[in-house]
């Protein structure tokens, strides 16, 4: 694995791809990419992922950060999906610890609501079944409010806890994807598949641009995996008939001192009876998700609507009354589009919440498209897409359940907490000490109020193939969204960091703070209607 995985790294690579045999080549930096290349590493496949923007820049870094089994499925009769989703949801607290951590989720009961008590307590019953163990509790209505002050009270009768977990999305796919560098994958952003290569009816490579400096080439593999998320259909064969529904998920991000919550509420919404969340991270107060269908153009970030706003700042005005939670209160906002896989029956319905999350393989000679599918099965996943791969190349294929992550380095960071070390431990793998050299030099110092460190800063520009600001600020790190105005006060700062870190000159410098400060307010800002 190259210590400095970067820009110039990459302009020199980029050219040599051509030159190479691959045994893979996968489409899409999402975690689902990310997953089959770092299976297909481990086990010696010669492979390269693509990604034409960066690394988990779609659905990726805009999910819920729940990492679960989900509850709802149950009542669905997706059997399957739930209990692949507990397993997997086991699996990552085990292997990522500081990465995906678990999180107590509480959901209340009022008298004459849905569901009671005894109904999610039968639900919750399968699903602890289902995960080999009893993760679930009900407590009255006075153990609730010393357990969450502040919930609406009015016909109150208890509260039934459960066990999940949360992530960091994006540093989910950055530390999989390190994974599978450390076994010899090639991994590029900025690099667009303009079309598939095809001889005697069968996919045997790409044609692709480099989207940063421009230039066409064109790489020869075995066989093609192709994981677009909403974009999969794109290069389906002409006349394949339309199968993805993209659905919006939009969120809110409050301080946390606003609305200060210790644990996971979930409840459903008056309007629509959709489940809701508010749930802390990163020190701040999620507030999510709408379900939406998304009809705006995919090649554009999904921005939250005026509507949208609007419905979660009902769902904060319903739990949680006494907070009179505002517009203004809010942080900054992300939108995500789900790729789902829609059926004729959800459709007739109206509801995009009734879409299944089953994925869906799309296979035609020397080319597998996974469609649809879920953060938290993204392991699975992938070895369902690599068994049909391996059929193609005539090689066998096992899942011999080896962990996704390898064990981090056994180091000590003088000047960090234990929760610190956790933390940047989960996010960093092993990369962690050349981490701490930077810490050692830098300091232990953290960016405003947040948890992140300056020198998580540097290490991202030096060894994480930053190529544009936004990938910095809000994907490498979180900053863009825990900070007031997307850290416009520290911008000073981080160009002192990080600008020559990242080669660029002062006009380059200034050209990305514009089309950074452009994108986070049309895309993580408050919609255009507020007032």
């Amino acid at each position: 694995m190259h210590p400095d995985w970067n820009a110039a790294w990459r302009q020199q690579t980029l050219p040599t791809l051509a030159d190479a045999s691959w045994d893979l080549i996968v489409i899409g930096g999402g975690i689902s990419g990310a997953g089959i290349l770092r299976e297909a590493a481990r086990r010696g496949w010669r492979c390269l992922l693509l990604e034409q923007r960066d690394f988990a820049w779609g659905t990726s870094s805009r999910s819920s950060k729940m990492v679960h089994g989900g509850l709802r499925y149950i009542a669905k009769g997706q059997w399957r999906l739930t209990r692949d989703s507990v397993r997997e949801r086991q699996r990552l607290l085990d292997e990522a610890p500081g990465l995906v951590e678990p999180m107590s989720f509480l959901m209340p009961h009022y008298r004459g609501g849905f569901p009671g008590p005894r109904v999610l307590g039968g639900l919750l019953s399968v699903y602890d079944a289902l995960a080999g163990r009893r993760s679930h509790r009900f407590h009255d209505a006075q153990q609730l409010r010393f357990l969450a002050p502040g919930v609406k009270e009015t016909r109150l009768l208890g509260g039934t806890c459960f066990v999940d977990a949360l992530t960091d999305d994006a540093r989910l796919v950055m530390r999989v994807l390190s994974e599978a560098r450390a076994d010899g994958a090639v991994v590029l952003n900025g690099v667009r598949v303009e079309h598939l290569l095809r001889e005697d009816g069968r996919v045997c490579g790409v044609q692709v641009e480099d989207c940063e400096a421009g230039g066409s080439l064109q790489l020869r593999c075995g066989v093609l995996a192709v994981a677009t998320g909403a974009w999969a259909e794109r290069l389906r064969l002409p006349g394949a008939p339309r199968q993805l529904r993209p659905l919006r998920g939009s969120h809110l991000l409050l301080p946390g001192w606003r609305l200060p919550v210790a644990q996971a509420f979930t409840f459903l919404h008056a309007r629509d009876h959709r489940p809701v969340f508010v749930f802390p991270w990163e020190g701040a107060t999620v507030v999510g998700t709408t379900d939406l269908d998304h009809r705006e153009n995919l090649d554009q970030s999904a921005s939250i609507s005026a509507e949208e706003l609007d419905y979660l700042l009902a769902a904060c005005t319903q739990q949680f009354p006494g907070a009179e939670v505002t517009a203004s209160d809010v942080l900054s906002t992300w939108s995500g589009v789900r790729p789902v896989v829609g059926s004729a029956a959800a459709a007739q319905q109206g509801k995009p919440s009734n879409e299944t999350r089953e994925h869906v393989l799309w296979q035609e000679p020397g080319c597998v498209t996974l469609a649809g599918g879920k953060l938290t099965t993204f392991r699975p996943q992938a070895i369902e897409v690599l068994k049909a791969c391996a059929d193609m190349l005539g090689r066998n294929f096992e899942d011999d359940g080896a962990p996704v992550f390898a064990a981090v380095p056994s180091l000590t960071i003088p000047g960090l907490s234990p929760q610190q070390w956790r933390r940047l431990a989960g996010r960093h793998g092993r990369d962690l000490p050349r981490l701490a050299q930077l810490i050692a030099g830098l300091g232990h110092e953290t960016v405003g109020n947040t948890d992140t460190l300056w020198a998580e800063l540097a290490f991202a520009c030096e060894a994480e193939m930053v190529l544009h600001l936004d990938d910095l600020l809000l994907r490498r790190t979180r900053l863009g969204l825990l900070l007031a105005r997307g850290g416009e006060e520290h911008f000073a700062a981080i160009r002192q960091l990080c600008q020559p870190r990242l080669g660029w000159d002062d006009a380059r410098w200034q050209q990305e703070l514009q089309r950074y400060r452009a994108l986070w307010q049309r895309h993580h800002g408050l919609p255009d209607a507020t007032p």
